[in-house]
């Protein structure tokens, strides 16, 4: 990478005394640590990547991006088109040649970039766009596809075995429409009464007052089903590896991080139909649902709970999935964007 920002010794060189240039990289999140969701787990990790080869910060998308002062950053990663379009705004305003990577997370990508003035700009800005899988390139029109690249996200392998008392079905994800709960509080309700119940433990902070009475009438409906609120990101994941299956009803995702989670766990998916779980797991996987079909979904637990060579089948599937999932292979691509739009900046957009 070109030289910028603090020096350090480099004790490793052939010739002692030799200093390198560290980069400085501002990661721009809509989301902090507080909010234990997606895309703080995804500044996080970049931040971890690139923290052995550069500076790296992260701060929120209400803050002022561009840093300023004697050592200001030489390069910006901005999370999210909509909520972070006035950091990005600011910086190519002020610095109209230094590298931007745009992240489209979600529903940026599958919502906001059709409606929101805001959100084109900050692909109009990006000297690089990123999208979380494969299927998000289709999303993008010709400009945009230009400067786009996929980077798969990651994350640790996390195997545990099952205790009593583990729930068979676990579901991760804030109470909030995007994540679609109430097709899951429909599915309870239609296995309730079935001769074996799965048992479902369902983890995400009460986002939505509506949702949360939701989750409240269903528990009291059917026993089987239980809502755990806001849970820490360690403990989401333990209770997504002591699981048999994660269920992911979401209407709208980048490439959810909790997919990947159950994935890395060994743990198979029952996922909605949608482009971002689908660019994860590929076209052919045989555990997905239509969007917001609780009939579907409730036949498909069932077939998942009783049929073992159907349930083998998925672990199967997902176990072929994998190895992109692993954060080497992530880690690879962010450093890699990284170190190519700073050997080029000199170029602008």
């Amino acid at each position: 990478m070109p030289p910028r920002g603090p020096r350090r010794e480099d004790r490793n060189a052939p010739h002692a005394g030799l200093v390198l240039a560290v980069p400085r990289v501002r990661i721009v999140s809509p989301a902090l640590a507080a909010a234990n969701n997606g895309n703080w787990h995804t500044a996080a990790r970049w931040q971890r990547f690139l923290t052995p080869v550069a500076q790296a910060d992260i701060v929120s998308a209400d803050a002022d991006a561009d840093d300023g002062g004697d050592a200001p950053s030489d390069l910006l990663i901005a999370l999210h088109a909509r909520r972070s379009a006035a950091a990005i705004a600011r910086w190519r305003e002020r610095r109209p040649e230094a590298p931007l990577v745009l992240v489209l997370t979600g529903t940026d990508l599958y919502r906001d970039l059709d409606v929101d003035a805001g959100a084109r700009h900050s692909l109009e800005c990006a000297s690089r766009v990123v999208v979380l899988q494969e299927a998000g390139l289709a999303r993008l029109d010709a400009p945009g596809r230009a400067k786009a690249t996929v980077i798969v996200q990651s994350a640790s392998a996390l195997r545990a075995a099952r205790a009593a008392g583990d729930s068979d079905l676990v579901a991760v994800g804030h109470l909030r429409d995007e994540k679609d709960p109430a097709t899951l509080y429909r599915a309870a309700r239609l296995l309730a009464d079935d001769a074996v119940v799965p048992t479902i433990a369902h983890i995400g902070g009460p986002l939505d007052a509506r949702l949360v009475d939701e989750a409240r009438a269903t528990m009291v409906a059917c026993p089987s089903y239980r809502w755990l609120g806001a849970r820490s990101h360690a403990a989401a994941r333990r209770t997504i590896a002591r699981a048999r299956a994660l269920v992911h009803c979401s209407r709208i995702e980048g490439g959810a991080n909790v997919v990947i989670e159950a994935v890395r766990s060994g743990v198979p998916v029952l996922a909605s139909r949608i482009d971002g779980n689908v660019g994860l797991l590929g076209a052919d996987y045989d555990g997905y649902f239509p969007v917001g079909d609780a009939d579907v979904l409730a036949t498909l637990i069932r077939q998942f709970c009783a049929d073992a060579a159907f349930a083998a089948t998925l672990r199967r599937q997902c176990a072929l999935r994998e190895p992109r999932f692993r954060p080497a292979v992530e880690r690879t691509a962010v450093r890699s964007l990284v170190a190519d739009l700073l050997s080029t900046r000199g170029d602008g957009r």
